[in-house]
């Protein structure tokens, strides 16, 4: 799967864009990468969502434990990867039909939390229960959400296209040779919403995302690591 999304959407992240000035890499466009992708894989469906957002995916070379799935329902668009173990229970939580899939749950569950849930978003993002990862673009707002999950399972990375576009995709040779070391892969258990402004753990809420420099040797720009919350000890 691949989403594009211009900086009028999402600003590039600073270590991403640091990394990529540090080492200087081949890079191609956005429009490029896009086409790539689709003559790279047999299949494959991509959207156009007004002048700043360009989404893909397929389903050639998918894995049957990370099957990927795509729906839009009232301007939200969800690229979805992976499974949802508690998906039954989280289906009678917002109402949904039986029929109703994992892609189609994240929308909702966006949607609760846009609209009208008390709960921040860490709470909502951490109720879902699997291997997955999803990036959800709501046009009706221009907010991007994007999460993986606590493990890390489902692979997801991002990085920064000749252009100024920050992309993501489950594919990291793909995006290799469109951000050359403007790349890093996106941290488990961590959300990123453009309405928040910034990285953030949904397994450490209060845990606080840093990047560290990677090597030269690593296609890596940066690897995103969260500082776990401090176990308070026990007092007599």
């Amino acid at each position: 799967m691949l989403g594009v999304f211009s900086s009028s959407i999402v600003s590039p992240p600073d270590e991403l864009v640091a990394a990529g000035c540090r080492t200087p890499s081949p890079k191609i466009s956005s429009t490029s990468l896009v086409n790539r992708f689709l003559q790279n894989n047999a299949s494959a469906v991509s959207v156009q969502v007004g002048d700043h957002v360009q989404l893909a995916y397929t389903h050639h070379k998918e894995s049957p434990l990370l099957p990927r799935s795509f729906a839009v329902k009232d301007d939200i668009f969800c690229l979805f990867e992976g499974v949802l173990d508690n998906l039954g229970s989280l289906k009678q939580h917002y109402g949904l039909a039986k029929s109703a899939n994992e892609v189609i749950l994240v929308i909702e569950a966006y949607k609760a939390l846009r609209d009208r849930a008390p709960y921040p978003a860490s709470h909502v993002v951490g109720h879902l229960s699997g291997n997955f990862a999803f990036v959800v673009f709501d046009k009706s707002t221009s907010n991007l959400f994007v999460a993986s999950d606590q493990h890390g399972k489902a692979p997801l990375f991002w990085g920064i296209t000749a252009d100024g576009c920050v992309a993501f995709s489950d594919d990291a040779e793909l995006l290799k040779g469109a951000c050359g070391k403007s790349l890093a892969s996106f941290p488990q258990g961590c959300f990123f919403s453009t309405k928040e402004g910034e990285l953030r753990s949904f397994e450490y809420p209060k845990g606080k995302v840093t990047a560290v420099p990677a090597a030269d040797e690593e296609i890596w720009g940066a690897t995103f690591k969260v500082e776990s919350e401090p176990v308070l000890a026990a007092t007599e």
